[in-house]
């Protein structure tokens, strides 16, 4: 009685097991499925959005947004948007630590007071490490027009680093505590990479802008597809063990 018991139970777990293959790998599929159908529509977001960032780089340059349109500037709407402003420099700077094409150093960011009275932190360009000092780079005095792109505030820090305003260590381009350390009001909630100026060899160097997208979705829904289709193959072999 005991042996055909167990003899019964083994049966029927088997045929559970059975079951419940095939049923899992059709799960499986079906999910793999959905996860390469999201990386599909990923990928033509991110295609979309490199497409609109470029045709904002290359466009003729417009007035940056007044205080009334800041509300509206967004990373979708606004970010990278070739912009032009009008405005004298403040006589205060910060250096925020970057690494560029000619090596270490800081980007050099720069209040630029407008007649409206508000305040856009422009990004004057990159100074290597060792000329760091004030007296290595221009700086211009009276009403100055600025071109360049219109970036969204950096606020944090970057590479795991926080920013320490007190004391005066910056990694990233935060416009809003950068505001608050230097006591500025009415600041616009962007800052400006200025464009390239003469190629004179003066500092502070613009115009270098990084504009990279990573896109592997391609790569990942092709990734999702080939786990989906060996799922589908696993079910059609669990239906048919089943069967057997």
């Amino acid at each position: 009685m005991t042996d055909e018991g167990n003899t019964d139970q083994g049966s029927a777990g088997s045929r559970r097991a059975k079951i419940l293959f095939p049923a899992g790998m059709l799960v499986l599929a079906a999910v793999f499925t959905a996860l390469g159908i999201w990386q599909v529509q990923r990928l033509f977001w991110k295609l979309d959005l490199i497409a609109r960032v470029e045709s904002r780089v290359h466009a003729a340059p417009v007035p940056a947004p007044a205080e009334v349109e800041w509300p509206a500037v967004t990373a979708k709407d606004g970010e990278y948007r070739h912009v032009t402003a009008s405005g004298t420099y403040l006589d205060t700077e910060t250096l925020v630590q970057a690494v560029t094409e000619y090596g270490p150093g800081f980007w050099v960011m720069t209040p630029l007071k407008r007649d409206d009275g508000t305040t856009i932190l422009v990004n004057r360009g990159f100074v290597p490490t060792h000329k760091k000092a004030p007296a290595d780079r221009s700086h211009p005095s009276g009403p100055v027009q600025v071109t360049g792109l219109l970036r969204k505030s950096q606020p944090g820090g970057a590479f795991l680093r926080s920013n320490d305003p007190a004391a005066g260590r910056w990694y990233s381009r935060d416009v809003e505590a950068i505001a608050k350390t230097d006591g500025l009001i009415k600041v616009a909630p962007y800052f400006i990479d200025a464009q390239a100026g003469p190629s004179d060899g003066s500092l502070p160097i613009g115009g270098l802008t990084v504009i990279k997208f990573r896109n592997s979705h391609l790569a990942y829904a092709m990734t999702w597809g080939a786990l989906a289709l060996m799922s589908l193959v696993g079910f059609v072999y669990g239906l048919r063990a089943a069967k057997r």
